[in-house]
């Protein structure tokens, strides 16, 4: 019997060593971004994460502008719905919660702001883009009204100001969140916040009361994951927006003269990391679809020698596009037009460069003709067996031979053939 009781006295105090061990920390997640689908991703994960170990808080330090609605709203379901507590922390002084971030701070259990912060400025319009006629700016405002007003409820907050940041974006101070109702405290940083909230009853989505203990718990950072920190840095528009044209620009380059590989390989990797970025960003395919035109148009300007009209009509197509390419919500997610057009001038006239330069190269070879070509000597840049590839003339040719021909050795040409050129192998 005594052995028993000690294995039951052992085992009661080992569970309760464990369960104080894995309620032991405050989980503490940042952004300092615009709200996105990275973003959402990083707060829900951190979440999840602070649920799985049983943390005894949840902070998490914003500043942003704002962002998309559709993530807005998955981070507020994962606040609401968390079994711990989680507080929102405006921070640091000089940072803010405007639009998006206003709706994620009322959304918390504990909402908090740094001396020097500012939140609201929610208006829908600002927070989800272009309300098209006045009857849908209407639906959205008062569907984003509805929303403020029943996360204020809920949280006890006051309704009033709530819906004054989204029906008229007044923005507000910390000590006027504060004063009025719309946060709980102010805190200089998260020791404060934590000395604060510490022995607090609070009252959950749910209506549950639940009393807050973390005297002496340990803050344990979640950061992004490598991956998420690389989106997140692509994810800058004007970024993206260099991804595309240098993209294009290299597979431009590569159509133009062929078997240059290097500006080809370049160029699709530069437009599969846009393709990246554009999933994360609001993109106008209309925008898209002028720049893709206006490479199209440059192409068949070097085809059917269009006198330069089809030239400069992809120049038009190509800075409207940049111009319209990214439609976000907020400034911070869009590119800024002192950075559009000088960059979309740029990278035209880059592009028209090549086309002179490829219409001049097409022109002398019909004015040497095929004569021109025969006899001269050039490198195989790859094995030719029966065809290949040569380098003759400062550009690469496709080439074929009767011969195998290793890569490296001299050639001669003998023939051409459309835009083959028939070539022999250069005896030493």
């Amino acid at each position: 019997m005594k052995n028993k009781h000690k294995r039951i006295f052992f085992f009661a105090l080992f569970a309760i060593i464990f369960s104080f061990l894995l309620n032991s920390e405050v989980l503490e997640l940042r952004i300092s971004s615009p709200i996105h689908s990275v973003t959402e991703e990083y707060i829900v994960k951190g979440i999840e994460h602070g649920n799985r170990i049983n943390a005894s808080l949840i902070i998490l330090k914003i500043d942003t502008p704002g962002g998309l609605d559709t993530s807005m709203r998955k981070i507020i379901k994962s606040i609401i719905n968390s079994k711990v507590p989680v507080s929102v922390f405006v921070f640091p002084s000089g940072g803010r919660a405007a639009s998006a971030g206003f709706f994620i701070l009322l959304s918390s259990d504990i909402a908090v702001m740094a001396k020097g912060t500012n939140t609201g400025a929610a208006h829908p319009v600002a927070l989800m883009g272009k309300g098209g006629d006045k009857v849908m700016g209407e639906k959205i405002l008062n569907d984003a009204v509805a929303y403020i007003k029943n996360l204020a409820e809920k949280r006890g907050r006051n309704q009033k100001l709530a819906i004054a940041a989204v029906k008229d974006s007044i923005s507000y101070t910390d000590k006027e969140a504060f004063e009025g109702g719309l946060v709980d405290f102010i805190a200089q940083d998260s020791s404060e916040l934590i000395e604060k909230v510490n022995g607090k009853e609070i009252k959950r989505f749910n209506g549950r009361l639940e009393k807050i203990e973390i005297k002496d718990k340990e803050i344990i950072e979640y950061n992004m994951s490598w991956r998420q920190k690389f989106l997140n840095v692509i994810a800058n528009p004007s970024l993206a927006y260099l991804l595309l044209m240098l993209g294009l620009l290299g597979l431009y380059f590569e159509f133009n003269h062929p078997g240059g590989i290097i500006p080809g390989v370049l160029g699709a990797i530069f437009l599969l990391l846009a393709a990246m970025a554009f999933q994360i960003l609001p993109v106008n395919y209309s925008g898209l679809f002028l720049i893709i035109l206006s490479i199209v148009l440059f192409i068949a300007e070097i085809k059917v020698q269009g006198f330069g009209i089809l030239g400069v009509f992809g120049i038009i197509s190509l800075i409207l596009g940049s111009i319209i390419l990214i439609d976000a919500p907020i400034k911070e997610m869009k590119m800024p037009l002192s950075f559009v057009l000088p960059t979309s001038i740029l990278l035209a006239s880059i592009f028209v460069v090549i086309l002179i330069l490829v219409i001049r190269t097409y022109k002398h070879r019909v004015q040497t003709g095929e004569e021109g070509m025969i006899g001269e000597i050039g490198e195989a840049v790859s094995s030719i067996n029966p065809e290949g590839k040569i380098f003759i003339h400062g550009e690469w040719w496709n080439a074929r031979s009767e011969e195998s021909i290793k890569k490296g050795e001299k050639v001669e040409v003998i023939g051409k053939e459309g835009m083959i050129l028939i070539v022999k192998k250069v005896e030493k």
